[in-house]
This record gives C-alpha cells, structure tokens and sequence, in this order.
C-alpha cells in the first residue's frame, strides 16, 4: 500500500488552498453540529413535557421529614458521636431522598449550621445535650 504524501512536494498555493478546503468544510460541520443540536434540545423539551417537572433531574425530592429533623432522629438513635458518612449512611436507610449530586456537602453544611448538633471533634458530630 503506498503511503500518503508528506506534501513535502506542493508548492504555497496548493497548501493554502488545502487549509482553506478544510477550513470550510470546519464551517460547515460545526453548522451542521448546532443545527443538530438545536433539533436535540427541542426533543429534550418534549421528553421532559410528557415526563413532566423536568424527568431529567431537576425533580425535587419530597420527604415526610425535613433533614434536620432526619439528621436528629439518625444522631439520637446512634447514642454516640457518628462520622459524616456514616450520618449520610443512616439518613438514607431512614428512607430520606435527595436528588443532590453532593448529598454528603449537603449533610455537612446542615450539621455545621443547625444549633441542635455540636461536633466533639473534627468530622464527627453528635445530639447537643
């Protein structure tokens, strides 16, 4: 099989006319891409039109709890001091939904603002007494 040429041979012209053949051709695939893209987004609205409230994420999780009262029942029940995963742990095995894709920073935050839980030392946290 013969190899390509290095264009080691062409003269200016030649490979300025190459560069700006496929510079059009650039143009043309880049139009072609966001006029696909465009059709796709359109297909994404109607998906989430008959899914409904979004379908794709954006759903907001509904709990019977909110997290701090989740968080408290969690702490009350371990007795003892709890590392923040174990507490993530827990409060999804009490069944409590969270469509955050950081979930745990969620908990964190939570634990570090409400008066209700004290942390005894760094990244465990407990009931306030």
């Amino acid at each position: 099989m013969p190899r390509p040429s290095s264009g080691t041979n062409l003269s200016l012209a030649a490979l300025q006319s190459i560069m700006e053949s496929r510079r059009s051709e650039l143009s043309r695939l880049r139009k072609q891409r966001t006029d696909l893209q465009r059709k796709l987004d359109g297909l994404d609205r109607q998906i989430d039109r008959i899914e409904g409230a979004g379908g794709r994420g954006g759903v907001r999780a509904r709990n019977a709890k909110s997290l701090n009262d989740t968080l408290e029942d969690v702490l009350r029940s371990g007795g003892k001091p709890m590392k923040v995963g174990d507490i993530v742990e827990a409060v999804q095995a009490e069944g409590y939904r969270s469509s955050s894709a950081n979930f745990r920073g969620i908990v964190n935050q939570t634990l570090i603002k409400d008066k209700r839980f004290i942390a005894p030392e760094r990244g465990m946290y407990q009931i306030k007494k």
